[in-house]
């Protein structure tokens, strides 16, 4: 059966209940011509966030988790309920911009070798907010770790790993968007399949679009949507130690299974 659904929104949510209201309200003053649904996967959120969706947004299709199976897990929850032909793994701290989402879903009609995009992210003063990166290699993810990269952060492998030299006015092919507004074409999808739920959150938008890209799917970033991303709201949440020991584990997983200096 052919779904007349065009596109699927998934949100995973922690504990940002203001945020998360705001984001939904900005999906649904926006959508305009699209067929949508939009999936939230709650992950044991104790901040009224279940609740607020139930009283708010009844039609939302909503996933209450009794625990926090974090990001990728999460994700993958929504995504087998969906329907439509595109995906949009999107985080609540983001606010869609005027008609971003009709201006993303014809980019991708229009370009049927694209099995994921980004748009471009816009911070709170409405300034460009970096949102693509290279692949990585392992001696950048080193700095990053090791907090080198704060001190030198114009040293070769951070500048080349961070895209320092992309220009974001420009839509144009890049390894890797950021999971915060991560389009994915259904068939795509189908072909490299979920994401990996070892990685509880970092690193698992990194490995599908390397898989993308090795199964001949391209990654792009469009410059003609925007969204406004608050940033990292969910995970601010967690000790500094703990965010620091996620990111390594995350790291060394996505090292094992690709290569650590082969990962393009």
């Amino acid at each position: 059966m052919i779904s007349n659904i065009d596109l699927s929104i998934v949100v995973v949510s922690w504990n940002v209940k203001k945020l998360l209201r705001e984001c939904l309200k900005s999906i649904f003053v926006r959508e305009n011509k699209l067929n949508i649904e939009v999936i939230v996967v709650d992950n044991a959120s104790h901040d009224g966030s279940v609740e607020m969706i139930k009283n708010e947004f009844p039609a939302i299709d909503l996933i209450p988790n009794t625990h926090n199976l974090g990001f990728a897990a999460a994700n993958n929850q929504g995504i087998l309920k969906s329907q439509g032909r595109y995906i949009l793994v999107l985080n609540p701290d983001t606010v869609i911009v005027k008609d971003a989402l009709n201006k993303m879903i014809d980019f991708m009609e229009k370009n049927y070798q694209i099995g994921i995009a980004g748009c471009k992210h816009l911070n709170p003063d409405w300034t460009v907010q970096p949102s693509v990166r290279r692949l990585p290699d392992f001696l950048p993810i080193f700095f990053i770790f090791t907090k080198l990269a704060k001190i030198f952060p114009n040293l070769p492998p951070i500048y080349y790993y961070l895209a320092k030299d992309f220009n974001y006015k420009i839509t144009q092919p890049i390894d890797q968007v950021a999971g915060s507004f991560f389009m994915i074409r259904r068939e795509a999808l189908d072909e490299i399949g979920l994401f990996d739920e070892n990685f509880f959150i970092w690193f698992e938008e990194v490995d599908l679009c390397k898989r993308a890209n090795d199964a001949g799917w391209q990654v792009w970033y469009y410059a003609g949507a925007e969204i406004i991303h608050y940033g990292g709201q969910s995970f601010a949440q967690q000790l500094a130690i703990k965010k620091q020991r996620q990111f390594f584990k995350s790291a060394w997983y996505y090292f094992i299974k690709h290569g650590f200096y082969n990962s393009r």
